[in-house]
């Protein structure tokens, strides 16, 4: 029990706290299965797809490689800024080097396909498609990275 003084009375009141377990409130914080599942379902999708675009497609095969290193790019620096966002926000140390070239590296791969996209020699609909597989993964691979941090966080805790 806290104890509260009346500041009308000087006398001191019991005021009965009310919280809720500590396992409660982490499982609150701990992803669902379904949420899970869609992410990495997501992520397989849009890599897949994107992929299979690519080797499907009519072009040199420099120019498929340009197209899967801007999605191993952009995959892994979406990664590194979720990563590098939650720990500044859990106070942990980021380097601003780290966290400027997660961001810079990010926005760079994005510019790169938009680049790539805009002078490649193909309809509208494929430029399309590559886009939003590109932008599915990217999203995906941020949502399979929280949802692993937290699992591994609520897990740690209990």
């Amino acid at each position: 029990m806290n104890y509260e003084f009346n500041k009308d009375t000087t006398e001191e009141v019991q005021v009965e706290k009310k919280t809720k377990p500590v396992n409660e409130v982490l499982q609150k914080q701990k992803p669902t299965a379904a949420f899970i599942s869609a992410s990495w379902a997501a992520l397989a999708i849009g890599m897949v797809s994107y992929c299979i675009g690519l080797w499907n497609a009519a072009m040199e095969l420099n120019e498929k490689g340009y197209y899967f290193t801007v999605l191993l790019l952009g995959l892994f620096s979406a990664v590194s800024v979720q990563k590098s966002v939650r720990d500044r926000l859990e106070g942990i140390k980021v380097t601003e080097i780290y966290y400027g070239i997660s961001w810079f590296t990010t926005i760079v791969s994005l510019i790169l396909l938009i680049v790539g996209l805009r002078n490649a020699d193909m309809l509208l609909s494929e430029k399309g498609f590559y886009g939003m597989a590109f932008t599915l993964s990217l999203f995906a691979a941020i949502a399979v990275q929280k949802n692993t941090r937290d699992k591994k966080y609520v897990e740690e805790l209990a």
